[in-house]
Formats: structure tokens, C-alpha cells, sequence
């Protein structure tokens, strides 16, 4: 190649570095060890979607671009019913439906199909709407007895309360579990909301989820299900349980498996003794705690093997700068680790869920 031809390439190359959009990820930005700041970081990292563009799934930025707002409410409203205006979204929907709940409580059992993506539903955070029904694994199965049911991808929840109001399990009653929500589509997001049940309450089933600001509250089982979610400043409240009480049961069965729960921020409470943070239910599970106030509740051992010794070998179990009462690393089971900045790093920002490509800061109605 001649000189002239080699400099004239350059230049070309060097012209279209300046005139194209340099695409910046913050995935990677750490979630800051100070709580006081996270606030600060999620506000520069989670951007509204007109900086986003850049970055977004490009079937996520145009749904949002055309959203719409439905207004559901016992008086007043397009709808009475949450589930008649979910039957009002057509199959194949392309763009963000906003579904703004009214006041009161809302008996009845929802599920949003895999055909219908980018459903949110919106409730006043000064008067959060309650979900409620009482479906139980013995009528539905246990993952199909979810008050709410979102199979679809792209799905949020914002201020809302979901409740399974089942009594609660006695340890004679077969099919006793009750879940209050499972999340099964991929690329969703909850920002203050409740979920309250015993056992079994939360089924992050599959897919990329990210809750924020949540409180979930239960038993045994708690949160369950081979989803890869990061859960940020939650509070996890654990119910007092005479039995085997746990917080997580994740469901990874072999490490080609791309899943895991990250805590990060997040706080157990709660008036129960003696409970599990996580327990070999499946032969690899993974989670983690990292930053988070781990109260009187949990058990010094902190983690359980599910009585399966083997299961020492291939759980993933991680503790990183928590701290409380629950908090000491000199009673944890053997096989559980206190991570190294370098192991922690994975768990520790919006990379975890590929946050840049789909995760938009919470609605405003």
C-alpha cells in the first residue's frame, strides 16, 4: 500500500470516529458501598430514555415512545377490573401500556400473557393499590397459584402491593404454598412494591429482573426460582417460623446456567430466629449479599446445604461487606465464601442484568 493511500484510509477512519455516537455503557459503574450514595448513582445511571437511546433495545425505545395510559378504578376509569384491561391490549403489542390502578384493593387473580410485552402497572405511591387472591398450589400448582402472573417480557411494576392471601401453611395441609407473584418474562422491573405471603411468596422464575425499593415478606421459600435479578435497598422481612425457615431457594442446576440473586443494599428483618439466607434446593445455586444489614433473624450459619453434603461442592453462596447482627463471618457454614472485591464485582452493578440495554428509571403518571 502507498503512503498516499495509507493516509488517506486514516483520515477516513479518524473522520468517522468523530462524526459517530460513541456508545458508553454504565453497566460497570459499581453500586457505591455508602448508602448515602446510591441514590446519587442510580439517578446517573439509569437515565430517562431520552439519554438512553444510544444504548436501549431498539424494540424497547420505539414501545416507549408510543405509550399510552389506561386508567383502571372502582369509580371512574375505562376499566372496574385489572384483568379487563389487560383482555384490552392486543396480542403482539408493540408499545408501552400503562395500567394506572386507582385506589382500593383489587380481588382478583392476574396474569399477563407471553404475548403481550411492555405492560406496566402504575399505582400513586401515596395510596399504593393492593392485588389480592387466594389461590394455593393444592387448586393452581404452585407457580401457576400467583396472584399475579407476568409471562411477558419488558414488564414494570411501580407502587403496588401483591398479595396471596391463602391461609397460612400448617405443615399438614398438602399443597399449603401460596405465591403472591411470579415473574417469568425477561427484562423486568419492580420499583416499590410489596409482595406479601408465607411460603413461597416470590417466584423469580426466568429471564433479567431488577427490583428496586421492594418489600417482600414470608416463611419458608420465600423467593424462589432460577431467575438472574439484582435486588437493590429491599427489605426482606422474614415471618417467625417454628420449622425450617428460608429466605431463597434458587433453582440453578448446572453452571452453564447464566442466573443468580444479588442483594445489594438490602435489609432482613424481621422477628423470626433462626432463618437461612439461602439453601441448596437445586445442586448451584447462586447468591449473594453484599452491603446489606442482615438482621437478628438470620442464623449464624447463614446458609444451608439442603441436608445434601454434595451440594457444599457446587453452591454458590457469598457474603461482601454486610454487616448486623446476622452479619458474622467467623459462624458461616464452611462451604459459603466472604468475597473478594474481584469475586464481588460480578454481582455488584447493572452489568449483573445487562441493565444498559433495557432498564429505564421508575413511570410517572
Amino acid at each position: 500500500m502507498s503512503t498516499k493511500n495509507f493516509v488517506s484510509i486514516y483520515a477516513a477512519f479518524l473522520t468517522t470516529l468523530l462524526i459517530s455516537p460513541i456508545v458508553i455503557s454504565d453497566d460497570a459503574t459499581p453500586i457505591p458501598a455508602d448508602a448515602a450514595q446510591l441514590s446519587g448513582w442510580f439517578t446517573a445511571n439509569v437515565k430517562p430514555l431520552a439519554d438512553r437511546k444510544a444504548t436501549l433495545d431498539p424494540a424497547l425505545d420505539a414501545a416507549e415512545a408510543g405509550a399510552k395510559v389506561i386508567k383502571v378504578g372502582k369509580t371512574g376509569g375505562e376499566f372496574k377490573t385489572i384483568t379487563e384491561a389487560i383482555n384490552s391490549i392486543p396480542s403482539g403489542n408493540t408499545k408501552r401500556v400503562i395500567i394506572s390502578l386507582g385506589p382500593g384493593e383489587y380481588q382478583e387473580k392476574v396474569k399477563i400473557e407471553r404475548t403481550k410485552p411492555f405492560v406496566t402497572l402504575y399505582g400513586a405511591p401515596s395510596d399504593m393499590p393492593t392485588i389480592v387472591f387466594g389461590g394455593t398450589a393444592a387448586e393452581y400448582g404452585t407457580v401457576d397459584s400467583a396472584t399475579l402472573i407476568v409471562e411477558s417480557d419488558y414488564f414494570v411494576a411501580a407502587n403496588i402491593i401483591v398479595k396471596n392471601s391463602a391461609p397460612r401453611p400448617d405443615g399438614e395441609r398438602k399443597g399449603a404454598q401460596a405465591v403472591a407473584a411470579r415473574i417469568s418474562g425477561d427484562k423486568s422491573a419492580l420499583y416499590n412494591c410489596k409482595l406479601i405471603g408465607f411460603q413461597d411468596t416470590l417466584c423469580d422464575d426466568k429471564g433479567l429482573h431488577f427490583f428496586k425499593d421492594c418489600f417482600i415478606t414470608g416463611t419458608v421459600d420465600f423467593i424462589f426460582g432460577n431467575a438472574k435479578s439484582l435486588y437493590l435497598n429491599t427489605e426482606i422481612n422474614v415471618i417467625p417460623e417454628e420449622g425450617f425457615t428460608v429466605i431463597t431457594a434458587h433453582a440453578r442446576q448446572g453452571n452453564s446456567e447464566d442466573t443468580g440473586y444479588s442483594f445489594v443494599h438490602c435489609k432482613v428483618t424481621g422477628a423470626g430466629k433462626g432463618a437461612y439466607l439461602g439453601r441448596a434446593w437445586m445442586p448451584n445455586p447462586k447468591v449473594i449479599f453484599a452491603f446489606s444489614d442482615l438482621g437478628s433473624a438470620v442464623a449464624p450459619e447463614g446458609w444451608s446445604d439442603n441436608f445434601k453434603p454434595e451440594r457444599a461442592n457446587t453452591a454458590f453462596f457469598g457474603e461482601y461487606q454486610c454487616k448486623g447482627t446476622g452479619a458474622n463471618p467467623a459462624a458461616r457454614a464452611k462451604f459459603t465464601k466472604q468475597l473478594a472485591p474481584p469475586q464481588a464485582n460480578e454481582f455488584i452493578s447493572l452489568a449483573f442484568i445487562q441493565g444498559s440495554k433495557w432498564l429505564l428509571p421508575p413511570p410517572k403518571v
